[in-house]
């Protein structure tokens, strides 16, 4: 039977590319794999990528060498989480309070696990959680 691996990519949509692409550089220092007027493809580490969209450029299709990427896009606040080690939570606590980033929610998860809630420039919500959030993390 097939399976899938993991989640390869998330998408994020965006008013304005250049204010988001700069919280996250400056935030989690990922490193940018492309970017061009539409989008900002960053490497979130571990094989992900986290694609930061612009709002309504992507619905019609996108051609490319090898075919159409169909259309796509998004509205409100979504959310994602990204993985952090258990020892560094107090450390990304400090580094929120260094950015100025207001923290709105902590959370003691069943597992052991713990997890940090907060917004970025577009009001999506940004987890960063600790082992012992899911069965599988």
């Amino acid at each position: 039977m097939a399976s899938a691996e993991r989640v390869l990519e998330t998408c994020l949509y965006v008013n304005d590319l250049a204010t988001a692409k700069r919280f996250y550089l400056d935030l989690f220092h990922f490193l940018i794999l492309f970017e061009d007027e539409r989008l900002c493809a960053l490497d979130a580490g571990s094989a992900s990528v986290l694609l930061l969209f612009v709002k309504g450029m992507s619905t019609e299709p996108i051609p490319t060498p090898g075919g159409n990427i169909p259309p796509h896009d998004g509205s409100g606040p979504e959310h994602i989480a990204l993985a952090i080690k258990a020892d560094q939570y107090d450390s990304w606590l400090n580094e929120l309070a260094a950015h100025n980033i207001v923290i709105e929610s902590e959370v003691r998860w069943p597992r052991g696990g713990r997890s940090i809630y907060f917004r970025d420039p577009d009001d999506h919500l940004v987890e960063l959680a600790t082992p012992g959030l899911w069965a599988t993390y």
